[in-house]
């Protein structure tokens, strides 16, 4: 309970903020949006410290609104893309398949807040979300990934940002067969991360074939895994052996960053 009202509250303390910003500027539009999500978010707050339901006047139980946060939109799309991703393939996926309501600008500080998080009360969440770490075992700027998830995985060498890429194009590609309906987000998303791997396109501008994306994104998977898995245990094996618990997860300091730290 106590780690959804942390989403809950930090949610709207967002929203607030928001609504200021769009006052200040005099966008009634964007105000009014942001006024009405962040009412959504405190029913959902009140409901949740209250553990009540609802009753309407017929007397039947109604559910409390359910206000999926940013930090669960995140977790939706790296659970899809089973690798490190920048936050904006993490935003364009959650949008596509999920319905997410993420800005890129929401997901600065969240990696922040999430270390904060573990300090505070280590292993107190199902899930962190926290930072890929590099081969000097520093978080790497710009890539997100899942505390669940093996080390192996969250650790990046020469290779990995190139078999991550494939892995991610190869999780879309596979999200868009199982979407017979069709997926117009789905489809612009695919059609952008084929355009980086060879064979994956048929020389148009259109919808991709996902099944053409799988195929070339494999092949090429094939050239580089052997040398990214060796790579990624090496430095798995590092982590593991130098690293405490939340620099697993989050990164060790770098000297700027300690620099940083004690100008404070």
């Amino acid at each position: 309970m106590s780690d959804r009202l942390d989403d809950l509250e930090r949610r709207i303390d967002e929203l607030r903020a928001g609504v200021r910003k769009a006052m200040r500027a005099r966008d009634g539009a964007t105000a009014r949006v942001l006024r009405a999500e962040l009412r959504s978010a405190e029913r959902a707050w009140d409901a949740l410290v209250s553990g009540e339901q609802a009753r309407p006047a017929g007397g039947a139980k109604e559910e409390p609104p359910r206000l999926v946060t940013v930090r669960e939109q995140v977790h939706q799309g790296l659970g899809l893309l089973g690798a490190a991703a920048q936050p904006r393939l993490v935003v364009a996926v959650s949008e596509a398949f999920f319905g997410g309501t993420i800005r890129s600008n929401q997901l600065t500080s969240l990696r922040r807040d999430e270390e904060r998080s573990f300090r505070s009360s280590p292993h107190g969440r199902p899930y962190y979300l926290c930072a890929a770490l590099t081969d000097r075992l520093s978080p790497a700027r710009g890539l997100l990934t899942l505390s669940t998830w093996p080390l192996e995985r969250r650790v990046v060498g020469p290779l990995s940002p190139r078999v991550d890429f494939l892995t991610c194009a190869i999780a879309v590609a596979e999200q868009e067969l199982r979407n017979e309906a069709g997926n117009e987000r789905g489809a612009r998303l695919l059609v952008r991360m084929a355009r980086n791997i060879p064979g994956a396109t048929d020389g148009t501008l259109g919808t991709q074939d996902p099944g053409r994306v799988v195929e070339a994104a494999r092949a090429e998977l094939r050239v580089h895994a052997d040398r990214d898995t060796r790579d990624r245990a090496e430095l798995a094996e590092r982590a593991a052996a130098q690293l405490g618990d939340a620099a697993r997860l989050f990164g060790a300091a770098t000297l700027s960053t300690i620099k940083k730290e004690n100008a404070k």
